[in-house]
């Protein structure tokens, strides 16, 4: 056997943090001579802290900031179909002990242990985000193990994901294994039917973390006016429908997911009590507060404001915004439910920037839940970036 690549730590480099789970190697962190600079991005190496002992098996891409990834804590693993059938097997069982349809996220990345690596399942069909160069190169050996281990008959790549650029990876996407469903899928969840766009939606399609949120909402909504507002396909109206709310409206910039929230509402025979609004959730959240509009639960789940940590300052004082301009519009003793899926905003930060936002229009509020991913979305307790989804709700 041809012997592997090396990557080896630079003497002061965190090599502890590594023994103890972190699951990347930082490209400052590395000695990157030229034989390293060479390897093709996706090349397979062992991972050698300074005094060359061996702490595992890196997938290498030296044109990342994340050069390395480790894939495996043993330096001798064979990446093969056996070793991809394991893991998948692994993270299928816990879905599927938590859930009773197959509609989930399958593998949650590094948290399954697989960098870089995004699957949600729809049924009969997986959609991949293969994120990372070394999935892109062994993405006919995963289509054969869902195919055999999942029994899915239908595979499609998604490749429209920030990361993929950094990796230096392209934006094509493809069916990897069987042909693309004709119209959208119907998932159910929280007593409502969701329509999702496997081809042309946002990410994957749907949203399966918020389905705890979604829950939530739920139970607040029992005889509610709600307002929805970055609703994508109507996840939060949906749901405070089927908990019983008197009446829901949807607001979202893309006329695509407004009609496949519509679609939702008919599926779930609850077209009577729902509409859906177009345009810039900043500029209806304004126009609502002249019509002198109320509602007693409202709910903000904004794209991710703070993608980094050079974008955190800017991000905050967007969602500062967001919940300023939301707090007027609830009722009296009603609930405001703000979202972050900004890895960068940790809780604390989030928590206060939406708190200044409430107080900033003349409003107290008191936080009464915080909601974070589904199960289905592990959190990796040495990888931060992992938990990026947090919800935080007030009664204002």
């Amino acid at each position: 056997m041809k012997e592997m690549p090396i990557l080896r730590l630079k003497p002061k480099a965190n090599a502890r943090a590594l023994r103890h789970g972190f699951p990347w190697v930082y490209a400052n962190e590395a000695v990157t001579d030229r034989r390293t600079k060479g390897l093709v991005p996706g090349t397979l190496a062992v991972l050698e802290d300074g005094e060359r002992r061996p702490l595992g098996l890196v997938t290498v891409n030296p044109k990342s900031k994340i050069i390395g990834r480790v894939l495996d804590r043993d330096p001798e693993a064979q990446i093969d179909k056996a070793w991809f059938a394991r893991r998948i097997s692994k993270a299928l069982d816990m879905r599927e002990r938590l859930y009773h349809t197959p509609f989930y996220r399958l593998i949650h990345a590094e948290s399954d242990g697989f960098p870089g690596l995004v699957i949600d399942r729809f049924g009969q069909t997986c959609v991949i985000q293969p994120n990372a160069a070394w999935v892109e190169l062994r993405l006919d050996l995963l289509t054969e193990v869902l195919a055999e281990v999942v029994g899915v008959n239908c595979v499609i790549k998604n490749a429209s994901g920030r990361a993929r650029s950094l990796e230096g990876l392209d934006d094509q996407n493809a069916v990897l294994l069987g042909s693309l469903p004709s119209a959208p899928v119907p998932v159910e969840m929280n007593g409502a039917t969701y329509m999702a766009d496997l081809t042309g939606g946002q990410k994957t399609g749907l949203f399966f973390d918020q389905r705890p949120n979604h829950a939530f909402t739920a139970g607040l909504s029992n005889g509610a006016r709600v307002l929805d507002v970055f609703s994508h396909v109507g996840g939060f109206a949906l749901a405070a429908l089927a908990g019983g709310a008197t009446h829901a409206t949807s607001v979202d910039g893309s006329a695509a997911a407004l009609a496949l929230a519509q679609q939702g509402a008919e599926q779930s025979g609850l077209t009577d009590r729902f509409e859906t609004r177009q345009g810039d959730a900043f500029d209806v959240l304004e126009a609502l507060a002249q019509e002198g509009a109320q509602f007693d639960v409202v709910i903000c789940d904004p794209p991710a404001f703070a993608p980094s940590k050079p974008a955190l300052e800017k991000g905050l004082r967007a969602y500062e915004r967001v919940a300023r301009l939301a707090a007027p519009l609830v009722a009296e003793g009603g609930y405001l439910g703000l979202c972050s899926c900004s890895h960068a905003a940790e809780l604390s930060l989030f928590r206060n920037a939406s708190a200044r936002g409430i107080g900033r229009a003349g409003r107290r509020g008191q936080i009464i839940h915080t909601g974070f991913a589904g199960p289905d979305h592990p959190l990796m307790p040495q990888l931060a970036e992992s938990g990026y989804l947090k919800s935080v709700f007030f009664r204002l």
